[in-house]
């Protein structure tokens, strides 16, 4: 950490070394990530001075976690100790960082750096942060001679987020998800969900996450704090129907299990244990209830995924009669639907994952408006056209979650992945 002097170099002082021929940087061969709207190359360069004033011209609250990025970064990559101030004398800035009203996208940032100063324009404390993130890729790079530039970006999705799967391997510690915070946050990601279905500790079912490492619902308040200071939202996800086995295998939940003694499986062969909750049986949703009343008050964001995805079971069991006589999907529905009773109780907006409604598309028309469909796929064939459409008729908002391929793999199937997601940025617009 650098301790701040008395006085700032001015910026051409010959305490700055000077780069050779093959430290020179272009923006051609700068990577950024994500890829910004438009990056246009200036004459010259920044040359970093070892010390130097980050101005924050306008509300100090909105702009501060942007320089103490930019602060960090220079200390971190160039050696170069720059203080944080508000307004002032503006000869010894050698970042000026502001809100203006002509950057006209939420969470977007004009930054340009000229040999004289480096110029951060956002839209808000959102965009401000993303600008300094891509200065910091960029000094990363750079060293202490920046490439003169005008970058500017805004995102085209409004949530962009990552879900990692907590429950089907080692649940990482307080420090891995800090660190991965700090890096999604960098490429702009402001969403992220542990994956959940046994390895919350809720206090009154310790049999559940017994050997499994929970998350603690301290380390939840902890996190929480962690993504809102990387302007990163938090969203609870408890699957809430099937992918329970890991409860109702337990004598204690067993009596809520759609099929206790397993079922066949739609692509052939058996599960031998229990997958899903019955949806017939009104202990279902109070025991979802209980478990909501615990979970959702660690968490600041007004969003709950709930799962619901690959009920396979439904119909197979307890509810049979009931899917036989009105259809599973019906039967499906109305436990969404719910559940969607509890979430909105906690007056938060409900996530769902969309592949069982969209086998009668009929039905989707009944969603409420107030939900989110997730609509995922893993395959780079995926029909996200089709079934993004089918939501977007029926006035529901919707998600596209495409699958990065990286499990049951070792360098995970990146071809697949990559066009995997392309597909679904292209038809989530």
């Amino acid at each position: 950490m650098c301790v701040p002097g008395s006085t700032a170099a001015k910026h051409n002082s010959t305490q700055t070394p000077l780069p050779t021929k093959e430290e020179t940087m272009t923006h051609s061969n700068v990577v950024l990530l994500p890829v910004p709207k438009s990056i246009e190359s200036l004459p010259g360069d920044f040359l970093l001075p070892h010390r130097a004033v980050i101005r924050l011209d306008g509300q100090a609250a909105d702009l501060l976690p942007a320089a103490q990025v930019l602060k960090d970064a220079v200390d971190s990559y160039a050696h170069r100790c720059w203080q944080i101030a508000v307004g002032g004398p503006v000869d010894d800035a050698a970042v000026h960082v502001s809100l203006a009203g002509r950057v006209a996208h939420a969470e977007g940032y004009v930054l340009t750096i000229q040999p004289s100063a480096i110029t951060l324009e956002a839209a808000d404390a959102a965009g401000a942060y993303y600008g300094a993130m891509t200065l910091r890729q960029i000094l990363r790079q750079c060293d202490t001679r920046l490439p003169a530039l005008r970058i500017e970006d805004h995102p085209d999705f409004s949530h962009r987020g990552v879900m990692l799967d907590i429950s089907r391997s080692k649940v990482p510690t307080m420090a891995t998800l800090e660190e991965l915070v700090e890096r999604l946050s960098e490429w702009k990601i402001n969403e992220l969900q542990l994956y959940t279905e046994h390895t919350f500790a809720y206090r009154g079912h310790p049999e559940v996450w017994a050997e499994a490492s929970p998350i603690t619902g301290e380390e939840i308040l902890r996190l929480d704090a962690w993504c809102r200071k990387h302007f990163m939202e938090l969203v609870p996800n408890q699957n809430s129907f099937g992918h329970m086995e890991r409860w109702l295998r337990l004598p204690r939940y067993r009596h809520l299990a759609e099929a206790p003694d397993g079922f066949d499986l739609p692509w052939g062969g058996r599960m031998e244990h229990p997958f899903s909750l019955c949806p017939t049986d009104p202990r279902s949703l109070q025991f979802l209830e209980s478990l909501f009343d615990e979970l959702l008050p660690h968490f600041t964001s007004r969003q709950f995924n709930v799962g619901c995805d690959e009920t396979w079971d439904v119909g197979q069991g307890r509810s049979a009669e009931e899917c036989n006589a009105r259809g599973r999907e019906r039967v499906y529905l109305d436990f969404v639907l719910g559940i969607h009773r509890l979430v909105a109780k906690h007056g938060r907006t409900m996530q769902f994952w969309g592949d069982i409604i969209l086998h009668r598309p009929d039905l989707i028309k009944e969603l409420p408006r107030d939900l989110i469909a997730l609509e995922w796929g893993y395959e780079a064939d995926h029909p996200f056209e089709k079934d993004a459409r089918l939501f977007a008729e029926a006035q529901v908002p919707f998600y596209v979650c495409p699958g990065t391929s990286s499990w049951n793999s070792i360098l995970g199937r990146v071809a697949n992945a990559l066009a995997n997601i392309e597909n679904a940025a292209q038809n989530g617009l």
